[in-house]
């Protein structure tokens, strides 16, 4: 399982980016038409945010930057239940079409040690992926999950009586276990993405600011763009009863450490305490 808290092994450097965000890959390519048809659901990339910086509880060196337009957001996943998928027919697959880059070494060997706990009941493809391998490598040489057949060897695909969706997800529900401790960081983070920047201040000190905000199709990088439809700011993945700092409150833990959140949750719960309408909310949530 990741560390609690990560944000230390990055001091060491000016800036760090910690999302274990996907590298641009092959982003499929969709026609003019079927963009048009999703253009309706998604709000787009550039809107009024309310963000709100804090110190870190536990480290005076660091401070938080939130957008609390995302993280009182009613965004929820709707994999099987809507989802159109990052390429053009291929809805089934949501975002694991293009397999998973791991963050580092750490990353790769805690997955392989829950990967050897598969077995043929949960995981589709347990026979391929024992016998020929379940890592491979991008372009560039680094590695991540193994393409199988148009999309991640861990997920199973529609009617596979284990049930379908990622094999390393399912593992961990059946352990009683959160998904964040058995899929690869970049799959548990998403849609979180996680940057950090130096800050140097006036008074010649300095402090990491570790921003915890929305991952949106800028976070794929370039291909981003080129992805047939993304969730983030579609409107037919909002309207979740809780919003998102209280559905991911695992995964927010996980990035920024128990009195980290614990400081978000007060000033999100101010957030929606106070008078309506709310300053900067997220265009693609219902209206208030």
């Amino acid at each position: 399982m990741p560390k609690t808290k990560k944000t230390k092994d990055h001091k060491g450097a000016q800036s760090a980016d910690g999302s274990s965000r996907v590298k641009p890959a092959a982003a499929a390519k969709t026609s003019a038409l079927s963009k048009k048809a999703l253009a309706a659901d998604e709000k787009g990339l550039d809107f009024a945010r309310a963000w709100v910086e804090f110190p870190d509880p536990a480290d005076e060196e660091q401070v938080f930057r939130c957008d609390l337009t995302w993280l009182t957001s009613r965004w929820n996943c709707i994999f099987g239940s809507g989802c159109q998928g990052i390429q053009a027919g291929r809805a089934a697959d949501g975002c694991c079409t293009l397999g998973a880059h791991f963050s580092d070494e750490d990353d790769e060997k805690r997955v392989a040690g829950h990967v050897a706990r598969l077995t043929p009941d949960i995981w589709q493809h347990h026979a391929e992926g024992t016998e020929h391998g379940w890592v491979s490598e991008d372009d560039e040489g680094s590695r991540q999950t193994r393409p199988f057949e148009g999309s991640c060897i861990f997920q199973n695909r529609p009617g596979f009586a284990g049930g379908a969706g990622c094999s390393l997800h399912i593992l961990a529900l059946r352990e009683g276990r959160e998904p964040l401790e058995t899929k690869p960081d970049v799959c548990w983070q998403l849609p979180i993405r996680r940057t950090y920047d130096w800050i140097d201040r006036p008074d010649d000190t300095r402090v990491l600011q570790i921003s915890i905000g929305e991952y949106d199709r800028r976070g794929w990088g370039p291909g981003g763009h080129d992805l047939h439809w993304w969730c983030t700011s579609a409107t037919s993945a909002h309207g979740a009863g809780d919003p998102v700092y209280v559905s991911y409150r695992a995964e927010l833990t996980e990035l920024m450490g128990k009195a980290g959140y614990d400081r978000l949750v007060e000033l999100c719960e101010s957030r929606l305490a106070a008078q309506l309408p709310l300053l900067a909310p997220h265009p693609a949530d219902p209206p208030a």
